[in-house]
């Protein structure tokens, strides 16, 4: 509740800072996204924590990977690995295995790119980034349209929209081998409108062995007649990367000729996803919508278990067939929701080891088996107006998992694997919110919001085992949060800060000696400030600023564990600060540039808290320049200062364990418009 008050007394310090004469600017009801609920809406109708980069940031920013995009925005912290590779935490530490995978929900224009129990801890290296012409993140629980994985927030890819009569080529070249090609054209024909894009980008690595080539190809038909509109949507991405994996040793990512070597030549990761949707929309007249989502998604997947002593081979894919529906009901004074979402899956892992036995590491076959899920959920939400300044909301989501587990490998334990016998497993979770939002006066508003995020188990935590563990002790998690917060506009910027305290129980992850934790219990809290000033009329200021605090809720004082977890302990790889700061110069039409601060706090490396990685600061920078009409060059200077860190640091198996951050490198490019 602390950390409520303070959001508090920071935002109404900041609201009188803008002027009370300054309110004839943007207001926060400016921002339209469709996040929230599935539908269009202003950005300040809701209580929940939408941020947004636009399309215009988007192709200034000209990402080499999506946590650059990502890492802008408050309480967002993705961990770079290797390629496309990385690790996600929204106000949450940066999570590994199920949990990773399973606590953040990745759409594309509002559909998972995965099924919920299948979801990836590298999930987002299957979304068509390159491309996107908006990206959404909810922080905390998603509302009641979206269901198991939003838990710790969402992340929505949106791509461009079709009616912009635009072509754009655009090519990139960097050091370290890198080249990016990107290719969109699209606009009104005589069906509606259309799009169709193109993005290859290359690198031989900075790291040794660790080359990369990822491809997306998206395309869009939008159309319609009278009351209907229609919009067939699909995205190809194919992945194919050489792994560079830890460096080891305290500080041992300072040593450059260290940092990039690359232990683990051999390993790989070899990806593929397939996405087809048809959106519909139908207005019945009276303020009564219908709208549905067909959709159909393929993914296969082969990565080399190189962080194991095995080196096994890992196989895994799913296909799933689904449809999303709801009807909106809006009187003005009212809106009202309702809708039924339905999935079904079927998926499948293998994973062969082809080298000798290495302690309970055995050659040949660890595990082959499939899995059938159908995931069947209704939820309802309701927006009332008590006052032309007051509005309530209020939600319910309840979601109902059924996993038919197969196992085509003979049953039992064989070295450190157990191989369940075919089975049945459900589990039904209930999400509930609430929440307000008070225009206070013109240009500021209060909001505040309660809500549970939910996730039924990941199939790979309940098949994927090891002896003495238990499928049957396996609940889902569950995760309640109370945030609170304000938002302010007026001629020369905005700013929004917001107060979070979470609570989240039957927590599963692996601990030190690599077993299954079933009933861990962590606690969240933390503000968060998102602001943007315009300093004069070519310089612009904005920024992000989260400080948060991650702990355990749960003693685990085992004797046979490399480290022990205490209650009030850190949970680690959770820094107290996080900073992002970009000042944008625009002296002209033509030209552009802009300067970008990054911080990252300090954090322990391990749950014991005996290990610390002590944080780092980073520079960019990045220009543009229209050298006629329609033909623009760009750079970017990325960490200016060559500065050694870390993207990501670990402490495990008696040892510090680094993901080594890339040097000082430049990139050029060229993008024309037609």
């Amino acid at each position: 509740m602390a950390v409520l008050i303070l959001a508090q007394a920071a935002a109404l310090a900041l609201a009188a800072a803008g002027g009370a004469e300054e309110t004839e600017g943007p207001r926060p009801s400016d921002v339209i996204v469709v996040t929230a609920s599935r539908a269009g809406e202003a950005r300040a109708a809701s209580p929940a924590p939408v941020a947004v980069m636009e399309a215009g940031e988007i192709e200034r920013l000209a990402a080499q990977h999506v946590s650059e995009a990502l890492n802008r925005l408050p309480g967002v912290m993705i961990h770079r690995g290797n390629g496309a590779e990385h690790l996600t935490a929204i106000r949450s530490p940066v999570l590994t295995g199920g949990a990773g995978a399973g606590s953040f929900l990745y759409l594309e224009d509002g559909v998972p790119l995965r099924a919920a129990g299948f979801a990836n801890v590298n999930g987002l290296f299957e979304a068509a980034d390159d491309l996107a012409g908006r990206i959404e993140v909810i922080r905390g629980p998603g509302p009641a349209q979206y269901g198991s994985n939003a838990l710790h927030g969402l992340v929505n890819i949106i791509g461009a929209d079709p009616r912009r009569d635009a072509r754009l080529a655009e090519v990139e070249v960097g050091q370290y081998g890198r080249a990016r090609l990107r290719l969109q054209a699209g606009g009104p024909n005589e069906i509606g409108a259309g799009l169709i894009g193109l993005s290859v980008r290359t690198e031989k690595g900075w790291r040794e062995d660790a080359g990369l080539m990822r491809a997306a190809l998206q395309g869009r038909l939008d159309g319609g007649a009278g009351a209907t509109r229609w919009s067939v949507r699909g995205a190809l991405i194919h992945l194919d990367q050489d792994t560079a994996t830890f460096v080891q040793g305290e500080g041992s990512f300072r040593d450059r000729a260290l940092s990039r070597r690359n232990l683990n030549p051999e390993a790989f990761r070899r990806a593929s996803a397939a996405r087809a949707a048809l959106h519909g929309e139908h207005e019945f007249g009276g303020g009564v919508t219908g709208q549905a989502v067909v959709y159909a998604r393929a993914n296969t997947m082969d990565f080399l278990l190189h962080f194991l002593p095995s080196r096994a081979l890992e196989r895994t894919g799913h296909h799933s067939i689904g449809a999303q529906t709801q009807i909106i009901a809006d009187t003005g004074a009212t809106r009202f929701a309702a809708g039924i979402d339905a999935e079904l899956t079927r998926g499948f892992l293998y994973e062969f080891q082809s080298r000798p036995t290495v302690g309970p590491f055995v050659q040949g076959l660890h595990y082959d088996y499939t899995v059938d899920a159908a995931v069947l959920a209704g939820f309802v939400h309701a927006r009332r107006a008590l006052t032309e300044t007051l509005r309530i909301e209020a939600g319910a989501r309840l979601e109902t998992t059924r996993y038919d587990y197969a196992n085509a490998a003979p049953d039992g334990v064989v070295g450190r694997y157990l191989r369940p016998a075919d089975r049945t497993d459900s589990y039904t979770t209930f999400a509930p919110s609430a929440g307000l939002v008070w225009d206070a006066a013109e240009g500021f508003q209060v909001f505040a919001r309660a809500a549970r995020g939910v996730r039924a188990p990941q199939t790979d935590e309940l098949y994927r085992l090891q002896p003495g563990q238990e499928i049957d002790g396996i609940e889902p998690e569950v995760l309640d949060s109370l945030e609170a917060g304000l938002r302010r506009g007026w001629a020369r910027g905005r700013v929004e800060i917001t107060g979070f305290a979470m609570d989240k129980r039957n927590v599963f992850f692996r601990d030190a000696d690599g077993f299954n934790v079933t009933d861990g219990a962590t606690r969240h809290q933390g503000v968060e400030l998102d602001a943007s000033f315009d300093l004069t009329r070519q310089l612009t200021l904005s920024g992000a600023l989260a400080y948060a605090r991650h702990t355990y809720a749960f003693d685990r004082p085992l004797t046979n564990l490399s480290e022990v977890i205490a209650d009030g302990a850190r949970v680690d790889t959770a820094p107290d600060w996080l900073g992002n700061l970009r000042l944008l110069w625009t002296p002209s039409d033509a030209l552009q540039a802009e300067a970008e601060w990054v911080h990252v706090g300090e954090y322990y490396a391990n749950a014991g808290n005996t290990a610390r990685y002590d944080g780092h600061d980073l520079l960019h920078l990045r220009a543009r320049w229209q050298v006629r009409e329609g033909v623009e060059v760009f750079t970017a200077l990325r960490n200016a200062l060559d500065a050694s860190y870390a993207e990501r640091a670990d402490f495990a198996f008696g040892n510090f364990r680094y993901f080594p951050g890339e040097p000082r490198q430049v990139s050029v490019g060229v993008r024309v418009r037609g």
